[in-house]
């Protein structure tokens, strides 16, 4: 049975995953500078051990709940894939495990939610979680690719 690697994170009080070999490193919130005149969903520019890297604020271009204040969320630096040399980072409020997913506790969603993240959701994990009582819970899957992908495409266009 194929297992899927995926980083699981929080983002105002929810949790969501993404695919674990799309992460390079997870870093402490630093100062951001902010870029005049970006979209509200771009925080701004870090200098990431002298690499200029692009902040974003995923729950703002997801329509998500705002989290935790600033200084206490942590920023996925995700892996570079050519886009112009400059790495690109996503808010999250806190960082969880990486886990592996067997893809029997992945559901995938039905047609019928007609939602704008409808199309950046690659899944919907069910997670057991032991620790905590031994509820299930469950953890959005986000396709961030996709996501990027769909960012990338609405800031050229």
């Amino acid at each position: 049975m194929a297992t899927i690697d995926v980083v699981e994170f929080d983002i105002g009080g929810e949790h969501y995953a993404f695919d674990i070999n799309l992460a390079r490193e997870i870093v402490e919130m630093i100062p951001i500078t902010p870029i005049p005149g970006a979209p509200p969903y771009i925080a701004g520019i870090i200098n990431l051990r002298g690499e200029i890297t692009n902040v974003i604020r995923i729950n703002e271009l997801l329509s998500l709940k705002e989290g935790k204040k600033v200084e206490d969320q942590k920023i996925i630096v995700l892996v570079s894939n050519g886009n112009e040399g400059s790495g690109i980072g996503i808010i999250v409020d806190e960082v969880h495990s990486v886990n592996a997913v067997s893809e029997d506790d992945i559901e995938q969603l039905g047609d019928n939610i007609s939602s704008d993240i409808n199309g950046f959701i690659k899944g919907i994990i069910m997670v057991r979680d032991v620790e905590n009582s031994g509820k299930d819970g469950l953890v959005i899957w986000l396709d961030m690719e996709k996501i990027l992908g769909d960012l990338i495409t609405r800031h050229q266009g």
